[in-house]
């Protein structure tokens, strides 16, 4: 009995495998441990294997293609519905088994290594300018408590600190004194670590063709551009820009029935961190266009629409360009027009 289909439910130590025939028939139900993985698939006849998007799924993805099989990777949440009664490794094996065989399933494109080590920059300099901002925020409320109030702004802490311990005047105890300066200096590092990894990025950023393309684009620099290049990988197997736009959560929401169509804020499904990326860019773009006098598509938008919607709209906008000019192998043209 051939197998054709294979689910693979991931785990740190024990993987389970469910293997179904042309038939859909079950042939394989069976717990592999880690080291036994690699193996097990290589003396396995090519055929179609099928994980969820999470952890590791990339790394198993790249090494079970080496061996001849058909990878795919799914969302969680597409998964979710396929799994039978109580929640187990053998159930959800069986549910990604039955889903990657679904005609109409949304896969997930496979990462490079490249792809994962940009985005593992990124997220590493993610996480220090959360560790700045909450540090900063530590120590303005820390101050607070002693009736001494910094203003708004990460910069004011580093400007407005070291005065604030040589004033003698605030009362501050010494054992506070010593404590807001070791506070200041662990801000420091953080400030620093986060700009070495931003260095790291844009040295890659330069290094990349389809980066420096994406640059070009009004509100997208070296971090929006690279975090775009790693994370869509392939943009073709989006069919449309507004399916790039849809998969960063870009779009509105719908909520329809009845052949009444109702249309609510943006759905804000996706990754986050570029949505993020997208929507401050595309908000600097605006402030740009309002301090200048040419008339153009987003002038014309900030004379009837908020200057936030204006930027949800220009990010939108920016993610529909992207996909042209990855998926059709572009160079942006600030003058372009779209032939009739």
């Amino acid at each position: 009995m051939k197998i054709t289909t294979v689910g693979i439910d991931l785990a740190k130590n024990v993987f389970q495998a469910h293997g179904v025939d042309e038939h859909g028939k079950a042939v394989l139900r069976k717990q592999i441990k880690r080291a036994q993985v690699a193996q097990f698939f290589a003396n396995l006849p090519p055929c179609v294997i099928g994980m969820e998007a999470c952890g590791s799924a990339h790394h198993w993805a790249r090494k079970l293609q080496a061996f001849g099989h058909t990878v795919k990777l799914m969302a969680p949440q597409f998964v979710k519905p396929y799994v039978k009664t109580n929640k187990n490794d053998a159930a959800d094996a069986e549910a990604i088994c039955e889903a990657v065989r679904r005609p109409n399933m949304r896969f997930v494109s496979i990462k490079t290594v490249e792809q994962q080590a940009v985005l593992s920059l990124h997220r590493a300099r993610q996480g220090f300018v959360k560790a700045r901002t909450a540090q900063a925020n530590q120590i303005r409320g820390l101050l607070a408590e002693y009736g001494v109030v910094v203003p708004k702004g990460i910069t004011n802490i580093a400007a407005r600190i070291p005065a604030i311990l040589e004033d003698a005047s605030n009362e501050l105890p010494d054992a506070f004194r010593q404590l807001i300066a070791g506070l200041l200096e662990h801000l420091r590092c953080l400030h620093q670590q986060a700009a070495e990894l931003e260095s790291q990025i844009t040295v890659w950023h330069r290094t990349n063709d389809d980066s420096r393309n994406l640059a070009r684009i009004p509100g997208i620099g070296p971090l929006t551009a690279s975090a775009l290049v790693a994370s869509v990988g392939d943009a073709r197997t989006f069919k449309n820009g507004r399916q790039l736009a849809a998969w960063l959560g870009l779009v509105p929401r719908q909520h329809s029935s009845g052949g009444k169509s109702n249309l609510l804020g943006i759905s804000k499904r996706g990754d986050a961190y570029l949505r993020t990326l997208l929507i401050h860019g595309a908000r600097s773009a605006v402030l740009a266009t309002q301090r200048s006098d040419k008339e153009s598509w987003l002038t014309q938008l900030l004379k009837r629409c908020h200057t936030n919607v204006a930027a949800v709209a220009l990010a939108n906008k920016n993610a529909r360009v992207v996909w042209a000019l990855l998926a059709h192998d572009r160079t942006y043209q600030p003058d372009y027009a779209a032939v009739a």
